[in-house]
């Protein structure tokens, strides 16, 4: 069965970091049809795509196989013109550990959300194996950098990783600490970091806050840091942290306009 993935889009996502995979089979005159959304961990050779629920499932009657087959080649150039990615491996259901507690809680982090900028045109340019090598050295350098100033990484949604982080602070050193490492591999990211609450409920984290983080990092340029006014407001009696007022923004999808600021320095 032919697969398809297509990787969250930080920028225009709606719904902020929903991955899909799309699945077509044809059996002489009937196509069936798979699709929904998917967890996808690690990048190149190492990266696995797992179902985040049960897929949905169809199955098309074209009543002749010639056009099952028009249908089917259709379909396939219809996913492919909405960045649709071919997919070889499997898509598994992630088995998740028990939890302790079905009642979902509430936590309250500050969310750092990375992204590389122009990335398509980069990959296309450099090529699958050395794209693959130059990721893999980012999500490393990303990492080490998570490590050292205590962050949890979420979730890896193509070229973006949502971490979260107990302190602002620690989220903005972190930020700029990944900026200059990634530098090195000849890499501009955007970085958006927002603190607000969020809930836990059957190992998932969920909130409107996520998605405020991943609208803030779409409002960054190339090598900006911009951080909500909520993160601000716990870092304003830390005169070591520089932030510049980077003006009112509409954040996509998220009601009322934020005030933004640019980490300086």
């Amino acid at each position: 069965m032919p697969k398809f993935l297509r990787i969250g889009v930080l920028q225009s996502n709606v719904s902020g970091y929903t991955s899909k995979a799309w699945c077509v089979r044809r059996v002489g005159s009937a196509v069936f049809l798979k699709w929904g959304a998917v967890e996808v961990h690690g990048a190149g050779a190492g990266r696995k795509v797992y179902w985040s629920r049960l897929p949905q499932e169809k199955i098309v009657r074209c009543r002749t196989a010639q056009r099952a087959q028009d249908y089917t080649k259709a379909a396939i150039a219809r996913r492919r013109n909405h960045r649709y990615e071919p997919l070889a491996g499997p898509i598994a259901f992630r088995r998740r550990p028990a939890e302790r507690g079905t009642e979902p809680r509430q936590a309250l982090a500050t969310i750092l959300i990375v992204d590389i900028v122009g990335s398509t045109a980069k990959a296309a340019r450099l090529g699958d194996a050395r794209w693959t090598k130059v990721m893999g050295h980012y999500y490393a350098a990303v990492r080490k950098e998570l490590k050292t100033c205590g962050g949890k990484e979420v979730v890896t949604t193509g070229d973006g990783v949502l971490a979260t982080f107990r302190k602002p602070a620690a989220g903005i050193a972190c930020a700029t600490a990944i900026q200059n490492a990634v530098r090195t591999l000849g890499l501009e990211i955007r970085v958006g970091l927002h603190a607000g609450e969020y809930t836990i409920s059957g190992g998932e984290m969920v909130g409107l806050a996520f998605h405020i983080g991943t609208r803030v990092a779409a409002k960054a340029r190339a090598g900006e840091v911009l951080v909500s006014s909520a993160v601000k407001e716990l870092v304003k009696a830390q005169p070591a942290i520089s932030l510049r007022d980077h003006g009112v923004h509409r954040l996509k999808g998220v009601p009322e306009r934020w005030r933004l600021y640019r980490v300086v320095g």
